[in-house]
């Protein structure tokens, strides 16, 4: 991209490697030099929580309000009830109203520490856009809408397209997705002068839908931008653990697992994901990235410092890094540990498995899981090898509660209730 943008908000995405594509680049440019832009991000609700897949999209949001302009959040309590296609094999499960509203409470949790909410020019607003999408009246949508939307065109775009060339079916609920997104953008246009709708790379074709439509009904320029879908370099899905999806609110991934998370991420990553996700300056992001040997370690905790202390807090990231030291540099069992409580329920005559255990714990994801972890020498029961899977843990071993490592860098605490 040759276009060297005057605006210090797309300065910044260029620079810290956050852009993939832009409608109208130049132009977009212009607005943001000439006033305030309400730019909008829409998140479906299909869990209680974002993971950090969802975190670059969070982080252009807080360099948008950093740099003057206006975050529009907008939650899809309507557009949750279709569920985007966008580049999956299957339909998505269809979730009912009061798990949606209750997703969308936990969801709202993430957003606040990243962005300032309140009745300012530039202070954030959440949306639903079940608003205005649960009351359409069909035929007039059809009418009125509908007659914008070219069929051979919507089958063109790439996210539809690998579905049908996978002979997967698309059923007629989820084609109807790409308009109520579209849709989206065109009352956030009319409702709150939004000009500019952002998201991921596989959301391009939906967002050009959206600015041809506000185009066509209300006659106003509005502008897509959107960013790379990251994969680390080992070409893996970004927000994936060996746990898991790693979750942005602390009742669904503690801080210390999350902190864990991002130590541990590949060396030829951490210059890149420091740009990305923390606000150091790009200098000392380049130099931090291109230490090598064990020196490369030191610039692992200071993006797992900042990272966490923005999503959780600077006393949780302090408390995590304490706990990571504890457990590998003393030995010791770490005090934000992922922790379970067993109840007497979940003995059997006083005793459990080391298996369950692990099963349990999440450290292994079945008992088969389990049992190859100990043949391979993996598994530690308070720090000492566990060679046995037919291994016992008794009521009085889980009274001062246990410690579960599952290679060097996994572990969990074991109590009794």
């Amino acid at each position: 991209m040759t276009y060297k943008p005057k605006s210090e908000f797309l300065q910044i995405m260029q620079a810290r490697g956050f852009v993939q594509d832009c409608t109208d680049l130049e132009r977009l440019d212009d607005a943001l030099m000439a006033g305030i832009v309400p730019a909008y991000i829409g998140f479906d609700a299909t869990a209680a929580s974002l993971h950090v897949g969802s975190l670059i999209q969070i982080m252009m949001f807080r360099w948008l309000q950093k740099t003057g302009h206006q975050p529009l959040v907008l939650m899809g309590g309507g557009t949750t009830k279709v569920g985007d296609p966008s580049f999956r094999a299957d339909e998505r499960p269809l979730l009912g109203p009061e798990q949606i509203n209750a997703n969308i409470d936990g969801i709202r949790q993430v957003f606040s520490n990243y962005v300032t909410f309140g009745d300012g020019p530039t202070d954030a607003k959440m949306l639903n856009n079940a608003e205005w999408l649960d009351n359409l009246n069909y035929l007039d949508f059809l009418r009125d809408i509908g007659r914008y939307f070219s069929v051979n065109r919507m089958l063109s775009f790439e996210s539809v397209k690998s579905r049908i060339d996978r002979e997967q079916s698309l059923s007629f609920l989820e084609f109807n997705y790409m308009i109520l997104q579209a849709y989206d953008f065109l009352e956030l246009s009319q409702r709150h002068g939004c000009l500019l709708q952002m998201g991921g790379s596989d959301q391009w074709g939906n967002i050009v839908n959206g600015i041809d439509l506000t185009r066509r009904v209300s006659k106003v320029s509005v502008y897509g931008l959107t960013s790379k879908l990251l994969t680390t370099s080992d070409g893996k899905k970004m927000g994936k653990s060996l746990n898991g999806a790693v979750w942005l609110n602390a009742d669904m991934c503690s801080p210390y697992e999350f902190w864990q998370f991002w130590r541990n991420t590949t060396d030829a990553d951490v210059g890149r994901f420091l740009k990305l996700y923390t606000e150091l300056p790009i200098d000392e992001c380049d130099r931090l990235g291109a230490l090598e040997g064990s020196d490369i370690n030191d610039a692992k905790v200071i993006l797992a410092d900042a990272v966490t202390t923005l999503a959780h807090g600077a006393k949780a990231a302090a408390a995590a890094q304490a706990t990571a030291r504890d457990v590998f540099e003393k030995g010791g069992v770490g005090s934000e540990l992922p922790t379970i409580t067993l109840s007497a329920d979940d003995l059997n005559d006083g005793t459990i498995s080391i298996v369950q255990l692990f099963v349990k714990t999440g450290l292994s994801k079945s008992g088969k899981d389990a049992k190859r972890l100990i043949a391979e020498g993996g598994a530690k029961l308070n720090d000492e090898a566990v060679t046995n899977a037919g291994t016992m843990v008794s009521t009085d071993m889980l009274a001062d509660s246990v410690k579960l490592s599952a290679g060097k860098k996994r572990h969990a605490l074991v109590k009794l209730a």
